[in-house]
């Protein structure tokens, strides 16, 4: 990649993707709101994040955006991209970090990641990790859920979590977990 930061919006099941590439890795993919200008303001906090502006350049997100098409299409388990979490330190990158080894298809709760994160009891921490993913269907935040097996907020998108956990339920031929 010539740029320091590429980006590419990529359709996708549940709404349109923004993703985002370093030289080191995947950096940020969230799906947008409909919202008119929700591009251009996921861009500007990206921009603010990194410190440099992302070109588009659907080339460089290839990758990523190939695998996101896999995985929709149920012939995809696991991201075999490089994640670039740069942007993320202290607890909510060992969070991030744990969150990534859920398998596909299995759902924990926020306190399993906590203890697997190595702060037991930091339940809340890992939902705020949750929230704050720049990573979102890669890092699998959808596979955290609450103690209680409902299934939470999912960045105000309930529905979304709702679809990824149905989607690798029936994937995976298992019961949905929640």
């Amino acid at each position: 990649m010539s740029t320091p930061a590429a980006f590419s919006v990529h359709p996708t099941p549940i709404g349109e993707a923004l993703v985002v590439v370093t030289d080191r890795g995947l950096t940020f993919l969230d799906v947008l709101d409909v919202a008119l200008g929700a591009v251009d303001g996921a861009l500007a906090e990206v921009t603010r994040a990194l410190r440099t502006a992302p070109e588009p350049d659907a080339g460089a997100t290839a990758a990523v955006t190939t695998q996101l098409d896999e995985y929709f299409a149920g012939a995809r388990r696991r991201f075999d991209v490089a994640l670039d979490l740069g942007t993320v330190q202290g607890f909510v990158r060992t969070a991030l970090e744990r969150i990534f080894e859920i398998p596909y298809g299995e759902v924990w709760s926020y306190a399993e990641v906590a203890i697997a994160a190595g702060s037991p009891g930091a339940n809340r921490a890992v939902g705020s990790a949750c929230a704050r993913t720049p990573i979102s269907i890669v890092v699998p935040a959808h596979r955290v859920v609450r103690s209680d097996g409902s299934i939470g907020e999912y960045g105000g998108h309930p529905e979304r979590k709702r679809y990824l956990i149905d989607l690798e339920a029936r994937v995976s031929g298992a019961p949905a977990a929640v």
